[in-house]
């Protein structure tokens, strides 16, 4: 990519959003265009239309989404589908009256089927029925990715779409009703330890398998696909993002347990829904063209509990007073 072009990208504000703004402005990348959700509302198609024909950027990263973890997925399902679905449509749909020279969509691996063979394949789409717990959410961002495959045929776009892991690091949301495994549980670890190492509970039997990939190498992955990468150079456009390592969420307690000090019981809440038993993701497509993931779970993990200690948790007392 030229470093001199005009590089919106969607979702600044976010886990994933934030990395990538971080990795473009370590590449040199000096003309990138930011709003928060106060300066732009993606879900206003008027206002969207307006910004992009007043900016005019060339390329976007369309890292905004509405999320969250399996109870907020299920409980808000209306929501998580009408808005991912009116985000995308609203900045896709821009992106191509303006013109925008490459755009590239993240969405999750939730969108393959709940009993999708492992490793899964890009290939894998639409395959078989997806897991409920989170299905309004998949449907919207699977729509994402045919959004782009079929304006790139339609209209010979160069729009590419990357299929993320469970991610972690910086920045994460740390909300106990509505973010993701991972930092949920640093959270209830932390608290519990600050309350006399109390007994933490966790949803689910802990078999489930779970992959994790740093969020600083999401954004890496994401900025190889938009300087190597081009349309047409795969069948769907779509490529895979993981490190190729999985963990069971039992596993995953205890090293989180480990990194934060916590020297209470565990305990597992059978009752509360597993959700998908497996999911690590193919990423040949991606390692094939020269970009695999270089930080490991314990380190990666090691770094985001220090950050939660220094900025996360201060965040979050403020935002409770």
């Amino acid at each position: 990519m030229d470093k001199q072009r005009k590089i919106y990208v969607a979702g600044h504000r976010g886990l994933v959003g934030g990395a990538i703004v971080r990795g473009l402005t370590a590449r040199g990348y000096t003309s990138l265009v930011t709003r928060t959700h106060q300066e732009l509302d993606l879900t206003r198609q008027d206002a969207v239309e307006r910004f992009f024909a007043q900016e005019r950027p060339e390329q976007v990263i369309l890292a905004a989404a509405h999320v969250g973890g399996i109870h907020a997925n299920n409980v808000y399902r209306g929501d998580f589908i009408y808005d991912n679905l009116i985000i995308q449509l609203n900045v896709i749909q821009a992106a191509l009256t303006q013109r925008v020279t490459k755009l590239l969509f993240l969405g999750s691996s939730c969108i393959y089927p709940r009993d999708c063979p492992q490793p899964m394949k890009e290939e894998f789409l639409l395959t078989g029925p997806l897991e409920q717990t989170n299905e309004p959410y998949a449907i919207a961002k699977i729509a994402g990715v045919k959004l782009c495959e079929s304006f790139n045929r339609q209209h010979r776009t160069n729009y590419l779409s990357v299929m993320p892991t469970n991610l972690y690091g910086p920045g994460d949301n740390y909300d106990l009703q509505n973010s993701h495994v991972l930092p949920a549980m640093i959270r209830k670890f932390h608290m519990a330890k600050e309350d006399g190492h109390a007994p933490v509970t966790v949803w689910g039997s802990g078999t489930p398998l779970r992959e994790f990939l740093h969020v600083d190498d999401m954004a890496d992955a994401c900025l190889f696909v938009m300087e190597k990468v081009s349309a047409g150079d795969c069948p769907g456009d779509l490529y895979n993002v993981g490190s190729g390592q999985e963990v069971s969420i039992r596993q995953l307690a205890l090293l989180v347990q480990q990194t934060v000090g916590h020297q209470g019981p565990i305990l597992w809440d059978a009752t509360k829904p597993d959700g998908t038993p497996r999911k690590l993701q193919d990423t040949s497509r991606l390692t094939r063209l020269g970009w695999t993931a270089t930080i490991a779970l314990a380190a990666g993990l090691k770094a985001t509990y220090q950050h939660f200690l220094t900025v996360d948790s201060k965040r979050l007392s403020q935002a409770a007073h």
